[in-house]
């Protein structure tokens, strides 16, 4: 998605960025684990349909991805980006007669950040975004049914069970933004501040500073 494509989002726990093809390489890496591809319900692919893949994302009008970084490993000037990378979400519309209709994914892809609240700041920073950004006015989040870990953040959420799918062994969660919502969601990310992502990466040390 092209409107997503110079935003830096900048939380507590976590730095939001656009994929882009610096990314490619580390995240071809991680989607070798048969483990990822499970929770994604993803096939292997080769670097090269990666780097299409990456494309597309950010070409087409459906589906809004950032890479989120560790922040603490962010700030540290000399540290690159793609060694700060720990996974991904992502805003799919899936419905083109219902653009305020929304599922959103998120993967954290490096085993040492599970279990930390990272997927919940992240989760949390993203509906922000699609809510304000996208106008976004209902979620939902399709999640296998051997993933515990995510259908109990995603209820914490709180999201709500509407299908259990057997075929497919997967659960579909939803939450609707109604005001209540949207004014609790805006009051709780207040914090996060967005910033230009390529002036970001060019002075990276006087953001820091400000």
């Amino acid at each position: 998605m092209r409107i997503n494509e110079n935003t830096l989002l900048e939380g507590h726990k976590v730095v939001l960025v656009p994929y882009n093809a610096a990314h490619v390489p580390r995240y071809h890496e991680w989607m070798k684990s048969p483990e990822l591809q499970q929770l994604t319900a993803s096939e292997p692919l080769t670097l090269d349909q990666e780097y299409d893949m990456e494309r597309s994302w950010r070409e087409d009008n459906d589906k809004c991805t950032f890479i989120i970084l560790d922040k603490q490993r962010w700030v540290d000037t000399g540290v690159e980006e793609e060694q700060c990378m720990m996974g991904d979400v992502n805003i799919f519309l899936t419905d083109p007669s219902d653009p305020s209709l929304a599922e959103v994914e998120i993967m954290i892809a490096e085993p040492s950040y599970r279990g930390k609240g990272i997927g919940k700041e992240v989760v949390r920073m993203m509906m922000c975004y699609g809510v304000t950004k996208l106008g976004i006015k209902k979620f939902q989040a399709k999640i296998g049914l051997d993933n515990k870990i995510s259908i109990a953040m995603f209820k914490k959420l709180h999201f709500h069970e509407v299908s259990v799918c057997q075929v497919f062994k997967e659960v579909t969660l939803e939450m609707t933004v109604d005001e209540s919502v949207r004014t609790r969601l805006l009051d709780d990310m207040t914090y996060v501040k967005e910033r230009d992502y390529r002036q970001t990466c060019s002075n990276k040390q006087e953001v820091i500073l400000q």
